[in-house]
């Protein structure tokens, strides 16, 4: 009688053992997999933003003056035979800037050198104005305008915009 309790209380013990690693088991793995989920969660499965660099079109395409290309919100300048890129985008809070043009040209000091400009960039949504070339001079943005690197696409000839690559505001393609 005595081996028989013996042996029923050592079973005893190891079913309780047994079902406690069990429970712990269940435990950690069920932290395992919401840790999983969350950090999961913190990477996108698709990425929906359209390409930082695209085709614009030929150089002929384009009028002398500006072009706004509205689903870009990027201003591009022909004079000549030079073209270069200012974005419409504020950088005060992200609204698209509109352009103006001025009555008469008109020459400003911007950064230690002279420019004339033409028309300049005002922010509807909160009254930040730009000059001709994206420097901000009045309102609540924080820095000019992006200007973006431009160049001809050496398979079919179309002008290329990178919106990845900011470049600074003297640089013009020539073609």
């Amino acid at each position: 009688m005595k081996s028989l309790k013996l042996l029923a209380g050592k079973e005893g013990s190891s079913r309780r053992t047994f079902f406690r690693r069990l429970g712990l088991g269940a435990l950690f793995a069920a932290l395992a997999g919401q840790a999983y989920a969350l950090l999961r969660s913190l990477v996108p499965n698709v990425l929906y933003e359209q390409p930082q660099k695209f085709k614009i079109g030929t150089p002929s395409e384009f009028p002398e003056g500006v072009t706004f290309l509205e689903d870009r919100r990027v201003y591009v300048f022909r004079d000549q035979n030079t073209f270069h890129t200012v974005s419409a985008v504020c950088t005060h809070l992200g609204c698209t800037v509109k352009m103006v043009n001025l009555n008469q040209p008109r020459k400003v000091a911007v950064g230690g050198r002279e420019i004339e400009e033409a028309q300049e960039f005002h922010c509807p949504c909160h009254g930040s104005k730009y000059y001709g070339d994206g420097t901000n001079y009045a309102g609540p943005a924080p820095k000019p305008l992006a200007c973006f690197q431009m160049e001809v696409s050496p398979d079919d000839g179309q002008l290329q915009i990178d919106l990845g690559q900011t470049v600074g505001r003297d640089v013009r393609l020539s073609v």
